[in-house]
């Protein structure tokens, strides 16, 4: 390791990786100004090819990596075993956050539209309220992505049953969610099978030496099966996509293996990252990655027909460049804005962000020290 670099810890790389991947699901979400008729309409051009690449390939599969790292620094919890306290820190950290966040997207994003400011969904029946804060059957209309902190505390539910499993009993378990996944059979308690998934794979890899092998593997090894297997996704899936439409359990087989191949190109990026000077910047940022996380979405439904104004929607000259800058605009305004709550009040700051914004007051949190490989008790930081 460079001397420059020596200061870096076995953390980093976990820091620098919810960064890239929360930057990426930006992507899912970004601002179009296009209906999904008029996008249906424009599949196959040059600029709805861009955006379903970098969604695809950017976005959606950058969320496997953050349930895995879930799971990974569970793995080895002594906290997780104790179910009241684990579960009681995780509903302040998760549950709390995504309610609050729900409210104000609700507060601010149905408001705008009713005062004829911009197009969104507004209230329209209890039952609606309920699914856009609790997420309990399908994902709400604002924002889109809670799911993902939905299905993330169930997992922190089970997580102290789950944490005294071998490695062997958890791979079965997660041969068996796969499958499910993959069959697409309906079940109770999860919006995404797939994330039990990723968070149970994050545990054997807690458990085992496969994170630290997947980080060692040369660069190319570790990117070229993302890199083979994302255009044979992004092809297969652009609208009308009768491939999905045919064979559907060969399409969700295809894109749990993408999933794998982009959770360990991300994994590698970032140990890579982290021996290099982007590593401050990026750790600079990763106090604010689960705000942003939270509020890309609000962001970008009241931010992106201001903008989309100026640019255009999806199609213009303009429009690939404001696409391409939406992770950094949604960024720049998330810690602009998280900088604000916290000169007015700290604690809701510190609420908002799942305890994140209370590391330090440049956000740039402290250096902490992996657990030797030796060792089985990991640090367990906020998930997600």
């Amino acid at each position: 390791m460079p001397p420059a670099f020596a200061a870096s810890t076995r953390n980093d790389p976990i820091a620098i990786a919810r960064v890239l991947c929360i930057l990426g699901v930006v992507y899912v979400h970004a601002w179009t100004g296009r209906t999904g008729e008029e996008l249906a309409h424009m599949a196959g051009s040059g600029q709805e090819l861009l955006r379903w690449t970098v969604m695809e390939g950017l976005g959606k599969s950058a969320v496997p990596l953050l349930g895995m790292i879930s799971g990974y620094l569970l793995a080895g919890s002594r906290r997780a075993l104790h179910w009241r306290s684990h579960v009681s820190a995780k509903a302040r950290t998760i549950l709390l956050p995504m309610l609050l966040w729900n409210a104000i997207a609700i507060g601010c994003v149905s408001g705008a539209a009713m005062a004829g400011l911009i197009q969104a969904p507004v209230p329209h029946s209890a039952r609606w309220m309920i699914e856009e804060m609790l997420a309990l059957t399908r994902a709400p209309d604002i924002n889109v992505q809670m799911p993902f902190l939905r299905d993330l505390f169930v997992c922190m539910l089970i997580a102290p049953w789950l944490v005294r499993w071998r490695p062997p009993a958890l791979a079965l378990l997660a041969a068996a969610i796969a499958g499910v996944a993959v069959i697409g059979l309906p079940q109770p308690l999860l919006l995404r099978p797939i994330i039990l998934l990723f968070f149970v794979t994050g545990m054997i890899a807690g458990k085992t030496v496969l994170a630290e092998r997947a980080a060692a593997l040369p660069l190319i090894v570790a990117l070229l099966p993302f890199l083979l297997l994302m255009p044979v996704k992004v092809a297969l899936s652009l609208p009308p996509a009768p491939f999905s439409v045919s064979h559907p359990h060969a399409m969700a087989l295809l894109d749990l293996a993408m999933r794998i191949a982009a959770a360990l190109a991300f994994w590698r990026m970032a140990h890579g990252i982290a021996q290099t000077r982007l590593r401050i910047p990026l750790l600079r940022i990763e106090p604010y990655a689960f705000f942003l996380f939270c509020a890309h979405l609000v962001l970008i439904w009241l931010g992106g027909p201001a903008i989309g104004q100026w640019t255009g929607p999806l199609g213009t000259p303009l429009y690939p460049t404001f696409l391409l800058m939406q992770p950094l605009l949604a960024l720049a305004a998330s810690i602009l804005l998280a900088k604000a709550i916290s000169h007015i009040s700290p604690r809701a700051a510190r609420i908002l962000s799942g305890g994140r914004l209370a590391r330090s007051d440049d956000g740039l949190a402290p250096a902490r020290k992996m657990p030797s490989a030796k060792r089985q008790v990991r640090p367990t930081p906020a998930a997600a």
